[in-house]
């Protein structure tokens, strides 16, 4: 295992993105959270499959973002589970990711939460989205793959 495969963790993934979307670049961004969402996290109990990124006000928001709290969360804390989470990114990051949403047609697709030195991050693609027959391309090259698979055990 290498030392940056040691520091990394999955938490959730995203795995509708690949399948919807052509992923051109990958950007990598920490999120603003509160306690209780933290430990939720550690727990595994984070869903990113409805989820997507916007852009407001020159600032990137994850939304829609299931973070299920945990029964031992304090009495004082109302956990919002579905809240809107501020994205942490360079200026000139955020700067790119505008102009390439705004002016060149692209979305920005949550792909996967993990932890990385003990903080938690958020990947984020740049991505296009993919037509029906793209969608059919890609079922038909993976039916393929495993079809040969499955011959070469077998003979």
């Amino acid at each position: 295992m290498t030392k940056a495969a040691a520091t990394e963790r999955l938490i959730a993934e995203n795995r509708k993105a690949r399948y919807e979307y052509f992923i051109e670049e990958r950007y990598e961004a920490g999120i603003a959270l509160q306690g209780w969402e933290v430990k939720s996290m550690r727990a595994g109990r984070a869903q990113l499959t409805e989820a997507y990124v916007y852009l407001r006000g020159g600032e990137a928001y994850l939304f829609g973002a299931h973070l299920a709290p945990l029964r031992s969360t304090s009495t004082h804390v109302l956990p919002e589970p579905d809240r809107t989470r501020k994205l942490l990114l360079n200026y000139s990051e955020l700067q790119g990711l505008i102009g390439a949403v705004e002016r060149r047609g692209y979305t920005l697709v949550p792909l996967e939460l993990y932890w990385k030195s003990g903080r938690a991050k958020l990947a984020i693609g740049l991505a296009k989205g993919k037509k029906q027959h793209d969608k059919r391309a890609v079922e038909k090259d993976r039916d393929w793959k495993r079809d040969k698979a499955r011959a070469l055990r077998r003979g």
